[in-house]
């Protein structure tokens, strides 16, 4: 079975057991830090590390609700997943979650899944493979100008008084899922993503190659790309775009010194 086949059915298998355990009513706790979780997140995460280990014993493993094994640095090739990312989203019954699984290898992902089963969405991507929306390629769009682009991102962000130089009348909108959010823009849907705080890399791995092989670009705001499978697993922040759209981005946050 092939990289993509694997992580493919797995993410399946995963979101239809997401959706049948929201259906059948969530036990809900707060992590460290405040963010919530599930009982759904953990049966998740469990399904999927043992489909997925069993299939490739010798991958590393990292995962939002797994605690982190150090013994990952030391493997080629590792799995990094969000059980279900948009967990808010999940848990107040929208459907704007997604399972998301990649493979990596020497820091970059080499396949990829990001499957939102509420919507009946699945993304993948295969290095070198292009990249598809339940089996149909899929491509940025063509917009060229932020004014009226569609953008994901925080609304309130975009018309605060701190910026020097005011952002144009964009349609912005919310998702919860940090990997859908990508996938929208890879697809064409929104023309750009921007996220100014940090992100953990199991949101953004498996849609990073997705975006890559449609098209589109991913960076930090500085214009920095990505690597995976690091000792702490964070970037900084993310700017997802067309080819177009993402210099005159940079341009405006690229000057933004983050904590």
């Amino acid at each position: 079975m092939t990289e993509l086949d694997l992580i493919l059915d797995a993410a399946r298998e995963a979101g239809e057991l997401a959706l049948k355990a929201r259906a059948g009513g969530l036990k809900v706790w707060s992590k460290d830090g405040g963010s919530p979780v599930t009982d759904a997140d953990l049966a998740v995460d469990a399904l999927l590390k043992d489909r997925l280990r069993a299939a490739r014993p010798d991958y590393g493993w990292l995962s939002e609700e797994t605690v982190d094994d150090p013994a990952r640095l030391t493997t080629t090739r590792q799995f990094v997943v969000d059980p279900i990312d948009g967990t808010v989203a999940f848990m107040k019954n929208k459907p704007w979650f997604a399972v998301s699984v990649a493979v990596v290898e020497n820091g970059k992902p080499i396949a990829g899944v990001v499957h939102a089963p509420a919507l009946n969405e699945t993304y993948a991507a295969v290095l070198g493979g292009g990249a598809t929306l339940n089996g149909m390629t899929i491509s940025p769009s063509d917009t060229d100008d932020l004014e009226d682009a569609a953008m994901l991102g925080d609304a309130k962000m975009f018309v605060h008084s701190a910026w020097t130089n005011p952002w144009p009348a964009m349609r912005v909108e919310s998702r919860n899922s940090i990997a859908y959010r990508i996938c929208l823009v890879a697809a064409g849907a929104f023309d750009a993503a921007v996220a100014l705080s940090p992100k953990s890399e199991w949101d953004v791995a498996a849609a990073d190659l997705i975006r890559s092989e449609a098209g589109a670009c991913l960076t930090d705001h500085k214009g920095r790309s990505f690597s995976y499978n690091s000792p702490i697993p964070l970037v900084p922040s993310l700017v997802c775009a067309n080819a177009t759209l993402q210099p005159l981005i940079l341009s405006r946050v690229g000057h933004i010194d983050l904590p």
